[in-house]
């Protein structure tokens, strides 16, 4: 029962390392199940995630910005401003 136990249930610590590790790379089955589980009865590792997941989004996204790789057409961006401006 005692390894069943440990195969099943993860500590905070090693939940937080599959939590970043789901950033990068995709889990196995186990690692899915025992992260679900853990999550499911902790709090605390299930506001990681989310806050986690904001903190990663916010840095690709100011990567995207900061690479020029923007997902809009600037010059139609430009026209549409002008564009604006002119009915003022």
């Amino acid at each position: 029962m005692k390894k069943l136990m440990h195969i099943l249930f993860l500590s905070c610590l090693k939940a937080t390392e599959l939590i970043e590790k789901k950033i990068q790379f995709k889990l196995s089955f186990r690692e899915k199940l025992q992260l679900n589980l853990h999550k499911s009865m902790c709090k605390a590792c299930r506001s990681y995630e989310k806050q986690n997941y904001l903190i990663e989004m916010g840095i690709r996204k100011q990567d995207t910005i900061e690479t020029g790789k923007l997902d809009i057409d600037l010059e139609q961006f430009k026209k549409t401003i002008l564009k604006e401006i002119g009915k003022k």
